[in-house]
């Protein structure tokens, strides 16, 4: 039987899979090598091939205001521009599952900002599948 940590962390990264290709990222995948991200995927509008780290959120809310997410590798060092282009953190509570999107910068702790606080914007990816949203970026997309 897995671990629960294992199976919080497998869930983790199908949900942050299905969040991004309800976000319309294609070609999501894992490596099938031991590598410092977890998934990659290509971005709707660009084509380019992005990694992704995937962590869950720690909920801070209670006693410190704010959701966090750990941007330590196993070694304690922090993940690196070399080692994945974006995070996203998946809060897992009893009643809600949401994703967020957040750029990697280099450093140990990431912590959800309050509105309007500038660059560290993470960006909740939606859960639901919206054909209609999918088409509009498919016909962008061959429009480019």
């Amino acid at each position: 039987m897995a671990h629960k940590e294992e199976t919080i962390g497998k869930f983790a990264e199908m949900i942050a899979r299905a969040a991004l290709m309800a976000a319309g990222w294609s070609g999501v995948s894992k490596p099938e090598t031991e590598e410092p991200y977890d998934i990659l995927a290509a971005d709707p509008f660009s084509g380019d091939i992005k990694r992704f780290q995937v962590k869950t959120i720690r909920d801070r809310m209670d006693s410190r205001g704010y959701l966090t997410v750990s941007g330590r590798k196993n070694t304690g060092l922090p993940y690196t521009k070399a080692d994945t282009d974006y995070f996203i953190g998946v809060l897992i509570e009893a009643d809600v599952t949401k994703a967020y999107m957040f750029e990697c910068r280099g450093i140990t702790d990431y912590w959800m900002p309050k509105r309007n606080e500038g660059k560290r914007e993470w960006i909740e990816l939606k859960l639901n599948l919206d054909r209609d949203f999918l088409a509009t970026i498919e016909n962008e997309a061959e429009a480019v």
